[in-house]
């Protein structure tokens, strides 16, 4: 048997389909982030610069000093590994550390690290619902891989709500019987549209019909909230949220994922999931260098209110300049294409022609003919930068025949127009700076 065959038509199906993904060999620059380091391929040894735009690394704590140092400590003192999972040698103090850090983040009793956000909601989801009797599992009909994943591991019954729709939510809790073991489980913000969940109602509709509630919050701890605990936070409903999930790769730049509950339910999903059992644990300088971050942004809101402002002005140029923007009420900034081909041919230019990184977004990250640019500004992006991106997207829309639409000026909210630099050389953001 040719085995080989299948393999190779597996990636042949993907080429044709315009869903191939291709990595560019990238050297991020902890001191001058955004801008990185890009080796084309069979170029290594002619590097040329390029500036990021579409790094999770959201507030760039991953180049933070206070970071870095704490990295760099617990390496000395500890070493690189953790030595082994945490039921043999691997529950080191560092994550002891960094779990009480996380658990106060979140005004809950516990929390638990896992070597990432996938497998901290693999593992959570599918525990908690299995320890429930002939339980009902109400999924968001837009969650996260992870969280799919997590259901199905549960092999209990689900139920997908229409996405934030509420009125559907409520008739399938209402359908399940007040008696009956329910888990709801939902993001609170979307990372693909950036739109935000209505938490408040969920956590409403739970309470009204006896359901348990899972929150991810990946895309929003560290970035919302007083102390950077998310959504939830910011919204004063944490404390009536059952589970809440959360990463320690975006908004707190390192690496891992983590629960944080009551007691009881970290110390069953400790206990009970083999995804964390029988896993190496996250090493001490990660977990030192996120406990540094966690740390670092409950007490200041600096980085936030600086990423909030650097976020909405991209969004004011790019509308400001025709460029199909999606509307939202967060960080994420959308730019639709809606064609997978196309899509990855304004990438390709924009890095080759431009200097500029964004990876495409395509099936089954999106749905097919869906497909877009998604951009994600930091504190470290300048204006320069937003001037720059915009120009070259211009030019790629352009060069692709792309459709541009109506140009808008939207209210900037704090972000003043004067903001808009002279650096600004297309007409249009001339024109919103004035």
């Amino acid at each position: 048997m040719d085995y080989q065959h299948f393999f190779d038509e597996a990636i042949a199906r993907l080429k044709a389909e315009q869903r191939y993904r291709v990595f560019a060999d990238l050297e991020r620059d902890a001191v001058r982030f955004p801008v990185a380091l890009w080796r084309p391929e069979g170029e290594a040894d002619k590097p040329r610069e390029v500036v990021i735009w579409c790094s999770n690394d959201y507030l760039t704590m991953g180049g933070h000093a206070d970071v870095i140092k704490a990295v760099v400590h617990a390496a000395e003192r500890h070493g690189a590994g953790a030595g082994g999972t945490r039921n043999i040698s691997g529950t080191h103090h560092p994550i002891v550390e960094l779990e009480a850090e996380l658990a106060d983040l979140h005004g809950k009793a516990a929390a638990l690290a896992f070597t990432s956000g996938w497998i901290s909601n693999l593992a959570a989801i599918s525990t908690i619902a299995q320890l429930l009797p002939n339980c009902l599992i109400l999924s968001d009909a837009l969650n996260h891989n992870s969280m799919i994943e997590g259901v199905r591991r549960s092999s209990c019954e689900k139920a997908l709500f229409n996405h934030n729709d509420m009125a559907h939510l409520e008739k399938l809790l209402k359908e399940a019987g007040p008696e009956r073991a329910k888990l709801v489980v939902f993001e609170s913000l979307y990372s693909m549209d950036g739109d935000i969940a209505p938490v408040r109602e969920i956590v409403a509709l739970a309470k009204k019909y006896n359901a348990m509630t899972y929150v991810d919050e990946v895309h929003a701890v560290g970035m919302y909230g007083p102390r950077g605990g998310g959504v939830c936070e910011r919204e004063g409903v944490m404390a009536d949220i059952d589970v809440v999930e959360g990463t320690l790769a975006k908004g707190f730049g390192t690496l891992g994922g983590y629960i944080a509950a009551n007691a009881n339910i970290i110390d069953a999903v400790r206990s009970y999931a083999p995804s964390f059992i029988f896993t190496t644990a996250l090493p001490p300088t990660v977990a030192a260098g996120a406990t540094a971050a966690v740390r670092h942004l409950k007490a200041s809101g600096a980085e936030r209110a600086k990423h909030q402002e650097m976020a909405a002005l991209t969004k004011h140029a790019l509308k400001a300049a025709g460029l199909p923007a999606m509307d939202n009420a967060s960080h994420i900034v959308p730019l639709m294409v809606n064609n997978a081909d196309l899509c990855k041919q304004a990438s390709d230019l924009l890095l080759e022609r431009h200097n500029i990184y964004i990876q495409p977004i395509n099936y089954p990250t999106v749905a097919i003919g869906a497909e877009r640019l998604r951009i994600t500004p930091t504190p470290r992006h300048t204006q320069a930068h937003v001037a720059d991106l915009v120009e070259a997207l211009v030019d790629v829309w352009k060069t692709l025949n792309l459709p541009f639409v109506e140009a808008k000026v939207l209210p900037l909210r704090a972000v003043s127009a004067t903001q808009l630099e002279a650096h600004c050389t297309y007409p249009e953001m001339k024109r919103a700076a004035e």
